[in-house]
């Protein structure tokens, strides 16, 4: 931070001015704040269907958007444009992706890395190489298509081994989250970019600093220490 010239200290504020400040902003960010629990909500409740809820979701936006006076005529029509660019931008990654994730099931790729993780007899040594095929897999594929991947062919590895599913579940969830921010294909790392409008050059330095210093020490963590993953659900669900 003291080698980043760009950094400027904010000048020293009262703790009473500050806890003001944040009162005020929160206040101001309701309307915001509530948008993201209409649509899990309202699609677990039963309100609407996925398809429903973005059109519901679009819909409150451009009404909190013009009556916070954020949107106004004359640039609605660009932030609806800037929008569907975003999104079009990710549909067309996620195409190659499902592409790429039919082409591996169609080669038995999957099938063959389950054999070959199952004659290794070093449970340590497979579970290093089962975060990095879940990591490889983050990179190339979506999270739901890697999630769906990874059950199918490193769970039954996985409890040949005596990893416990809820376990296996943390580790899968903490690679692909890993892999979904690691180039080449990234969907959330340019997803992010195409928002904060940051291109990939921007992009790569920061993301592998917080890879390597920040998730790869998470995932050995989770992977190693079982009870990480697993304490909430033996004091919440009685599990063994």
């Amino acid at each position: 931070m003291r080698r980043n010239g760009d950094i400027r200290v904010a000048d020293s504020v009262s703790a009473r001015a500050c806890m003001d400040n944040v009162y005020r902003e929160a206040i101001r960010g309701i309307p915001a704040l509530v948008l993201p629990a209409i649509m899990p909500g309202g699609i677990y409740g039963g309100i609407f269907t996925p398809t429903e809820a973005a059109a519901v979701c679009f819909t409150y936006a451009l009404v909190i958007g013009f009556v916070t006076r954020r949107l106004r005529l004359k640039n609605t029509s660009e932030a609806i444009i800037r929008g569907a660019a975003v999104t079009g931008a990710v549909m067309i990654i996620l195409l190659f992706i499902f592409v790429m994730t039919r082409a591996m099931v169609l080669e038995q790729i999957p099938t063959q890395i389950a054999l070959w993780l199952t004659s290794i007899s070093d449970n340590r040594l497979v579970l290093l190489l089962i975060n990095v095929i879940l990591l490889l897999i983050g990179m190339v594929v979506d999270d739901a298509s890697g999630s769906i991947l990874a059950a199918i062919v490193l769970l039954p590895v996985a409890n040949e081994i005596g990893i416990h599913p809820i376990h296996f579940a943390a580790i899968v969830g903490v690679n692909i989250a890993a892999g979904n921010i690691t180039p080449p294909c990234a969907p959330l790392l340019y997803l992010a970019g195409a928002v904060g409008k940051a291109s990939l050059v921007e992009m790569l330095g920061p993301t592998l600093k917080f890879l390597l210093i920040g998730y790869v020490p998470v995932i050995l963590l989770v992977t190693y220490i079982p009870d990480l993953a697993l304490f909430l659900p033996r004091v919440l669900l009685g599990i063994g």
